[in-house]
């Protein structure tokens, strides 16, 4: 019996990792490169992550597929095709089944399997993991792999409970679909997963009523096939391609202008916007360089989509209420097809609830503004309790039997993102305090798993046991993550990357904003024997 499969039953093992997405499979191979033993932990029923459980009408990943890919394997790179310029999810499902199956990773999980806590038992230098399976398992290392967004935010609205109809959040889609032709349907929530959704969702229903919160900014995707010719000449030199990526801001192709909006004449200003909504993408945050950073610049964006949206809708009424109230970039830029003119659509309404705000949900429907609107079917299209959530669910507990969730009550502090102080021997995938969701996820999460696994060797090579990141520098990265974040728009608006979704939730900016420069302090840590970090026999 190897240890593996003494772990599945209460045994011990190097390393345990949360999680079977992205993240979860990229350090299980690297562990598996290097010999340690592992058992990882995976709620849903397969690999995939988030792209197991977002199979809602629309699901597609806002990066393009060539970058939206492992890099550890040149094999991988060149053998497996993409069809689309943005992958669809059943895609991306495809592809992590693959990469599961071609390096034998399965083994290393137990599936339908939740991790209901892990504490640190400090005189054996071990975590203690307990499963849903009622199952404890001891590791000298924890690897939390659960990503930045898969903890489904449910609203608290009054009734929800009471709805005779189907009810299901985009984040946990029905794996056998939803039925929705000839169907009343009504969506709450116009972040990402609602904009993808809306017009698949039109296109079948007999009505849609669209309970809109907040207006998003939302950029053409303009996706199309992938042309063959196009990947082949990226495969030609596939690790150029993306050493180019990993030196932009979220390791994503695409030059930022070099011009201020304010520095262009209105005609100039107006064309280098049309010729970046014609290539649509998240590449548009990049027209000019400074709309993250001047208010006056921002507010020029503001303006172009304000005539946008009233270009493509037609009522008036209607397009105001799509126009957005904030700034450019403060929340997440969205990616869509077709989704403003979805509401040119006669079976589509929308509800803006800042105006007609949902009193309670009915056994048949939503009362909004006084107003009935009978359904069939509700979707939750209200995202995620971000990047610290999937963590708190949790209950970790480190030195002294300190609670992550009592650490974090007034905001989440790390070092790195990869560490915190008090809770020794784990690690965190895509961290609060990492660039995590403001970049290629994929890009950015190897980095993690490989930082994380070439310090593992470290420590076995050196024959040492215990990883801390260290209070004081904790406490300094922090401050500098806040004085990044206040040289910026991005930090001043509602979002959830602040926390400001969850009722709450402590306000704190949690993202590290410099992709290639936080690489490179990573880098320097590692070559300086881990500083910042306390490592002992």
């Amino acid at each position: 019996m190897n240890s593996a499969e003494r772990a599945g039953q209460g045994g011990e093992v190097d390393v345990v990792v949360i999680g079977a997405g992205f993240a979860g499979l990229a350090m299980a191979n690297r562990l598996q490169e290097n010999g340690f033993s592992m058992q990882g932990f995976e709620a849903g029923g397969d690999v995939g992550g988030t792209w197991y459980w977002n199979r809602y009408p629309g699901a597609r990943c806002d990066v393009q597929s060539m970058e939206y890919s492992y890099r550890f394997s040149e094999d991988l790179q060149q053998q497996w095709e993409w069809s689309e310029h943005f992958s669809p999810q059943p895609e991306i499902l495809r592809y992590a089944g693959h990469v599961a199956d071609r390096f034998d990773l399965r083994r290393h999980f137990r599936f339908h399997t939740r991790v209901l806590g892990a504490r640190f038992d400090e005189a054996r230098g071990r975590w203690i993991v307990a499963t849903s399976d009622g199952a404890e398992t001891v590791a000298r290392f924890l690897v939390t792999a659960v990503g930045c967004l898969s903890a489904s935010n449910v609203p608290d609205i009054a009734g929800l409970d009471s709805f005779q109809g189907l009810l299901v959040h985009t984040g946990s889609w029905p794996h056998e679909g939803v039925d929705l032709a000839g169907k009343r349907v009504g969506v709450i929530g116009t972040g990402s997963s609602g904009v993808q959704a809306i017009p698949m969702i039109a296109r079948e229903a007999a009505e849609l009523t669209v309970f809109q919160r907040t207006a998003s900014y939302c950029v053409p995707a303009h996706n199309r096939p992938l042309d063959p010719a196009d990947a082949a000449k990226i495969k030609s030199d596939y690790k150029a391609f993306r050493d180019h990526c990993g030196k932009q801001f979220g390791a994503v192709t695409g030059e930022p202008g070099t011009k201020s909006a304010l520095e262009v004449d209105d005609a100039e200003r107006k064309r280098i916007y049309e010729e970046a909504w014609a290539r649509g993408g998240l590449s548009f945050q990049g027209a000019f360089y400074d709309l993250s950073y001047d208010m006056k610049a921002n507010d020029t964006a503001s303006a172009f989509f304000r005539d946008k949206i009233h270009e493509i809708v037609k009522d008036p009424e209607t397009a105001d209420k799509l126009v957005p109230k904030h700034r450019l970039g403060v929340k997440r830029l969205c990616i869509d097809t077709g989704y403003y003119d979805t509401y040119n659509r006669p079976n589509v309404h929308l509800v803006d609830l800042k105006q007609e705000p949902i009193e309670r949900v009915t056994e048949t429907g939503v009362r909004a503004g006084g107003k009935d609107h009978p359904l069939d079917i509700l979707v939750l299209a209200t995202g995620y309790d971000a990047i610290t959530g999937p963590l708190l669910r949790m209950d970790i507990r480190g030195r002294g039997d300190r609670r992550l969730r009592d650490d974090w009550a007034d905001g989440a502090q790390s070092y790195l993102g990869l560490g915190v102080a008090g809770f020794p021997n784990m690690f965190i995938v895509s961290g609060p305090g990492s660039p995590c969701v403001l970049t290629n996820m994929i890009y950015s999460i190897e980095q993690h798993v490989d930082w994380i696994a070439d310090c593992l060797v470290h420590l076995r090579t050196q024959g040492l046991n215990l990883i801390e990141a260290d209070e004081t520098a904790q406490e300094t990265w922090g401050e500098e993550l806040n004085a990044m974040a206040a040289g910026t728009l991005l930090a001043t608006g509602n979002s959830w990357y602040t926390g400001a979704n969850i009722d709450g939730k402590p306000r704190r900016f949690m993202i590290h904003l410099d992709y290639p420069a936080y690489v490179g302090r990573c880098e320097k840590v590692a070559a300086e024997g881990y500083s910042g970090f306390t490592v002992a026999p």
